[in-house]
């Protein structure tokens, strides 16, 4: 899947895909920050490294801005709520919501029909890609990898981990869910469930490419009709109140 249109937020599409663009400048920082509730600045403060505070604030405006639009809600007022399992979602509200980011890059998903998932990832030099899979992957993902090299291997050890990134987002438990108990295909074959998690049957999956050097990942626990991707304009912090 590929192909980011630049467009406002507000799409008709059952289940969207937002790509974000995440390096701003300190005045657009500074906007995103003032639309956050108090508990998210407080949240972002906490991070020690100035590139993962900005990221957490700038993916939390965007993901206001999101759904604000979709909702037709200003922004700064929506109220997030925790689901069982730790999962944000928002009062009232008939939508399905996640959000990842990595590095300068963020990704949400809406969907108006199941439960989603997303996860991106910023590819990044791994020696020890096949051992971190033999700890935390299935065998068959493992033994996938294991027959790989270099950029092969590095594309197909971050496609696989957002894809099992977006089913345990899409489930909402969290560490609770094994890596191990469930199995999906790696890079390059198209994006799908091998083996479920225990209790569940049917499931969706896309692979997203959301720009140079980062790999995604949507997933659902059902069918989903082809989620329609958009990306913010790169002033998007314009349209912040």
């Amino acid at each position: 899947m590929s192909g980011w249109p630049i467009a406002t937020p507000g799409l008709e599409a059952r289940t969207q895909v937002w790509n974000i663009d995440l390096a701003l400048p300190p005045d657009a920082l500074a906007r995103c920050r003032a639309i956050l509730a108090p508990e998210e600045r407080a949240r972002a403060d906490r991070f020690m490294r100035a590139a993962n505070r900005d990221g957490y604030t700038a993916s939390h405006a965007a993901l206001r801005l999101i759904l604000g639009r979709t909702l037709a809600r200003p922004p700064r007022t929506l109220a997030f709520t925790a689901a069982p399992g730790g999962r944000p979602q928002l009062d009232g509200a008939d939508l399905a919501f996640n959000l990842s980011h990595s590095g300068s890059r963020a990704l949400v998903a809406l969907s108006r029909e199941a439960t989603v998932g997303v996860d991106v990832e910023t590819l990044r030099p791994l020696s020890d890609a096949v051992r971190i899979a033999r700890t935390h992957f299935a065998a068959d993902e493992t033994a996938a990898l294991s027959r790989l090299h270099g950029a092969q291997l590095q594309a197909a050890f971050f496609g696989l981990w957002t894809r099992k990134e977006a089913v345990v987002k899409a489930l909402g438990g969290g560490l609770s869910i094994p890596l191990d108990g469930f199995s999906v295909s790696p890079p390059p074959a198209p994006a799908r469930m091998l083996r479920a998690p225990k209790g569940t049957r049917a499931w969706t999956l896309h692979h997203l490419e959301p720009g140079p050097g980062t790999v995604g990942a949507l997933a659902a626990p059902g069918p989903l009709t082809q989620p329609a991707l958009a990306a913010l304009p790169a002033d998007w912090t314009t349209d912040l109140a």
